[in-house]
């Protein structure tokens, strides 16, 4: 076991070995000889020893123990259920079999045999979690159930009537099981009751989370629309604490909808449950007004009762009835909150969700008077800039900063003007370093934001067509960096830029050291993922789909630990969260992309290369009939708002973009999927030796396969209809907003018409292979026509990467990132075009061998050769002098990359910084250097690709 624990696996199994000799039925050996067998790779002789020490049925607890870990290893927890089931019946008192028992259960999500062990260990130890265990998991059956009425009227009425009993006998004891009880009531829509349960006796348990009891008496009076008890009750709230924001949105909600209502307090007695209820608007302004008074009084300075004049001017103006109450102008408001809070971070955030109560009109003249009031030392000349004593005059100053680009006057401004502006905020910021001279390498500068803010600013420019601006862009980013190492945001915006510019080499590294953790790689995976492939990077591809999937799949274990930690800590209310969190990561449209253009990338690399594509199929365990993706439930959990934006609204990412994005990540998810089921339906077509006649291939269900096959490419049909029809639509999603996908590039360089028509030609040589070289002239045209017509779109697609990826246009550097992917869709376009003409060979071969056999026989030199075997040898003749061409072309690009001198490049009118051009120039380089590893990655499997196609000469 100690070896084990030291990973020295073999050294374990040589030990386990000696004591079997000596002992040969000690079962625990055994297991451990096996999880040393398994750790080593030798997965199938573990599982046998496994099998041996289990059809015992052992009930010792080192056995049972060393079992449950090596099946965890295995990936195979339903087998630890078979284990306990045979423990607890030849022990059938044993608590601790039984509690390991249900655990196991949990693992696999056996909801009713949970109920029911849970039942059997209370029967044995009549201890509340026990019996409470079973309760949860009858809900969990009611949250499982396909059926809703089900759940309604079977599984929750039960779980509520067994609570009861336990509320009857007076053995309620801990706070986990009145939450158990709230749960069920509010799953059974029983508002009032589980009103009565956190009012009553029982809610007295409710401790461990702050304003517990106050919070779910809240959630069940807004469910009965109890509006006077959620004013009362938000008001007396906003007493204790006048910062608690959820509670003013709640208090105006009820404010209105007691207005709406026309309410009255009764004449006597409470007005509610709750105390006294505020039913007008006079009420609801001195309430706010009294809590701004309150708060001048109080020792630290609080925003909430600012913000709450704020919001209910807003919500007075959405009535149209706001200038009746004089609370004041909005604009002279947000003015003294920035006199009393503008040197806070928050600052902006805040004021940001109320700039449009400002008139477009007084914009500039409001940027102006909040400027005048920061304390910034005097200029010493005309034209210099006047800059912050101290750390609280630049926060008040980068605030004002933020809100004139959120107002869009920065937008508004002409080239020179914004140019002369981002002078002045790399001014500023560098002259903001000092006082950051004493963080921490972790810690952030103070005045990164004029960096990021000067950095949008320049990618403006570059949208308009500026060329130069990009590079300054990222020039500005990576001396930010070297300030700030540990900034996500400067790496963030560095991924994408270096992405637009086709660039993937610098990006790995920044994406590995963002350190993304756990649930980060489905909501920023994208930026990684979605350029990994599509621009040659193929290893870092790899890797990096790679990071994704560990992800996904050890989400699948660790939430079964989640659940079993939330049974022994009766945290119940935690465990439909944990289910409902591994849903939404087993359906992530992310985790979908990511499996296919995993699968997709090892068959490009390895098919046909380093193992036949039949073998590599067969790893994978990939099928043609089966579709693993759940279409119906995909969930879109991209944070597309990662990178932080302070553009106005209207060039703001919308809603309206996040489900364009959707669809058309469905839909490309939908090519790429029927693509590689397609690629996986070839192996199974293999040529069957037996005569040819109908019955006998039904039989062997090949013909079924071909049926397969036809029924996927009119799926295909019909989703690159739909990706087109989209396409039409000419969709521009915001500089930072989602990256669009490969489709656009995908259909306008002529990869999609010659992957369709290949998978065209497949069905065809099928119909030869069935009918015979005998009266198929017509089918034997049209397959030549096939190769004809192929060979001349794989050409149109070459003709379409040629060009140079990188040069140089009067005196800067312009990148072509779209030739790239059209290089890397030629190789994946070849790689399939030769993968059907392996196929194409394994029918035509067997003709061949038969054709000369015949020859033999008759001693005649004059039997003629079907055309179809000249059209082949010609195609296959064409396709190695195409792929020659390519690998030619590349070569010659990779000298033209390595020839290039990008010291010369003056970058002028720039107006660079000595230290700036150190940067400029180490930018420069990774975009050299990332295009010169891609064409070289290209160009290598492209020659692997040229030995296959070698060997295809009938």
């Amino acid at each position: 076991a100690d070896y084990l624990d030291n990973g020295n696996n073999k050294m374990a199994i040589q030990q386990a070995d000696k004591l079997l000799k000596k002992h040969k039925d000690l079962h625990c050996a055994k297991v451990l000889k096996a999880i040393g067998l398994q750790r080593t790779g030798k997965q199938d002789e573990a599982y046998a020893l496994a099998q041996e020490v289990a059809a015992l049925e052992p009930t010792d607890d080192n056995s049972l123990q060393a079992l449950t870990i090596l099946y965890r290893e295995m990936h195979r927890p339903e087998l630890v259920t078979k284990l306990y089931e045979a423990a607890v019946k030849k022990v059938p008192n044993s608590e601790e079999y039984h509690s390991h028992l249900f655990m196991a259960y949990a693992r696999v999500g056996e909801y009713k045999k949970m109920q029911q062990a849970g039942m059997a260990l209370y029967k044995i130890v009549p201890k509340n979690p026990y019996y409470f265990w079973s309760v949860m998991s009858l809900i969990m059956q009611s949250i499982s159930a396909q059926d809703e009425n089900l759940s309604k009227t079977m599984f929750l009425p039960l779980a509520e009537r067994m609570v009861e009993k336990m509320v009857k006998e007076d053995k309620i004891e801990a706070e986990a099981e009145v939450e158990l009880y709230y749960m069920i009531l509010e799953r059974l829509e029983k508002y009032k009751e589980a009103l009565d349960v956190v009012r009553g006796k029982l809610g007295e348990k409710l401790t461990s989370e702050l304003q517990s009891r106050e919070n779910k008496c809240m959630a069940m009076y807004k469910k009965l629309h109890r509006w006077p008890e959620c004013n009362a009750l938000a008001r007396r709230l906003l007493l204790k604490n006048s910062d608690d924001w959820q509670f003013y949105i709640t208090y105006f909600d009820s404010v209105f909808q007691l207005i709406d209502e026309s309410w009255t307090p009764p004449a006597e007695g409470e007005h509610s449950l709750e105390g006294e209820v505020h039913c007008s608007i006079e009420q609801a302004v001195n309430f706010i007004e009294e809590r701004i008074t309150e708060e001048s009084k109080s020792s630290r300075p609080l925003r909430g009762p600012y913000l709450a004049k704020l919001e209910l001017i807003r919500r007075l103006r959405h009535r149209g009835c706001n200038d009746e109450y004089k609370l004041g102008d909005p604009e002279e408001l947000m003015f003294q909150y920035f006199k009393k809070f503008g040197d806070k971070p928050c600052c902006f955030t805040d004021l940001k969700v109320f700039v449009d109560l400002l008139p477009p009109s007084q914009y500039t003249k409001f940027i102006r008077q909040l400027l005048d009031v920061i304390p910034l030392a005097a200029a010493a000349a005309e034209n210099e800039v006047a800059l912050p004593g101290d750390i609280k005059a630049l926060q008040q100053h980068l605030c004002v900063v933020q809100l004139s680009r959120l107002l869009g006057i920065y937008h508004a401004m002409e080239k020179k003007q914004k140019l002369a502006v981002v002078r002045e905020l790399m001014l500023r910021y560098r002259h903001g370093l000092e006082f950051g001279k004493s963080c921490l390498k972790t810690e952030l500068q103070f005045s990164d934001y004029y960096c990021l803010l000067a950095v949008h600013l320049l990618l403006d420019l570059w949208l308009e067509g500026e060329e130069a601006a990009v590079w300054q862009c990222l020039t500005l980013l990576e001396e930010g960096l070297s300030h700030s190492p540990s900034n996500a945001q400067f790496k963030l915006l560095l991924i994408r830029i270096y992405c637009r510019l086709g660039a993937f080499e610098p990006v790995s590294e920044l994406y590995s050291s963002l350190d993304a953790k756990h649930i980060q790689h489905d909501t920023i995976g994208y930026l990684l993922t979605r350029y990994a492939g599509s621009l040659g990077h193929y290893a870092a591809a790899s890797q990096s789909c790679n990071f994704a999937l560990r992800f996904f799949h050890s989400n699948q274990k660790d939430t079964s630990e989640y659940i079993i930690q939330a049974y022994k800590y009766g945290a119940f209310e935690k465990i439909p969260e944990f289910i409902a969190f591994r849903n939404r990561l087993n359906s992530s449209l992310h985790f979908a992309q990511v499996r296919t253009e995993r699968m997709l990338l090892d068959l490009l690399l390895e098919a046909n290369i380093s193992t036949s594509l039949e073998e590599s199929i067969k790893s994978m365990s990939l099928s043609p009939e089966e579709d693993d993706i759940p279409w119906k439930d995909l969930r879109d959990n991209r944070d597309l708002t990662v990178l932080f934006s302070w553009d106005p609204k209207d060039r703001d990412i919308s809603e309206e973009h996040r489900k364009l994005s959707l669809e058309e990540e469905t839909l490309w998810l939908r090519i790429r999927s029927l693509t590689l089921r397609l690629v996986s339906g070839l192996p199974t077509l293999g040529h069957t030796i037996q005569p040819k006649n109908s019955e006998k291939t039904a039989e062997n269900g090949v013909s079924s396969k071909i049926d397969t096959i036809r029924a996927l490419l009119q799926q295909l049909e019909a989703a690159v209809d739909s990706g087109l029809k989209f396409l039409e639509q000419k969709i521009q999603y915001p500089v930072l907003g989602p990256p669009p996908t490969r489709m656009a590039g995908f259909f306008s360089n002529g990869s999609c018409q010659c992957q369709t028509s290949l998978f065209y030609l497949v069905s065809d040589i099928y119909e030869l292979d069935t009918n015979g070289l005998e009266d198929s002239a017509e089918i034997q045209e049209r397959i030549g026509n096939s190769f004809k017509s192929l060979v001349e779109r794989l050409t149109d697609l070459f003709n379409k990467c040629k060009g140079n990826l990188i040069e140089v246009r009067d005196g800067i550097l312009k990148t072509h990132p779209n030739l790239l992917e059209n290089l890397v869709f030629f190789v994946e376009t070849i790689s399939i075009a030769l993968w059907v003409s392996s196929y194409c060979d394994s029918v035509l071969r067997p003709f061949k061998s038969n054709l000369q056999k015949k020859k033999k026989k008759k001693k005649e030199s004059s039997v003629a050769m079907p055309p179809v075997f000249t059209h082949f040898l010609d195609y296959v003749t064409e396709l190695q002098t195409l792929t020659s061409n390519v690998i030619d072309h590349i070569k010659g690009l990779e000298i033209i990359l390595t020839a290039l001198k990008l010291e010369e490049l003056s970058l002028k009118d720039t107006l660079l910084l000595q230290e700036e051009k150190k940067f400029t120039k180490t930018v420069q380089g990774k975009v050299q250097s990332s295009y010169h590893h891609s064409v070289q990655e290209i160009g290598e499997l492209l020659k692997k690709r040229l030995d296959t196609i070698k060997k295809l000469k009938i």
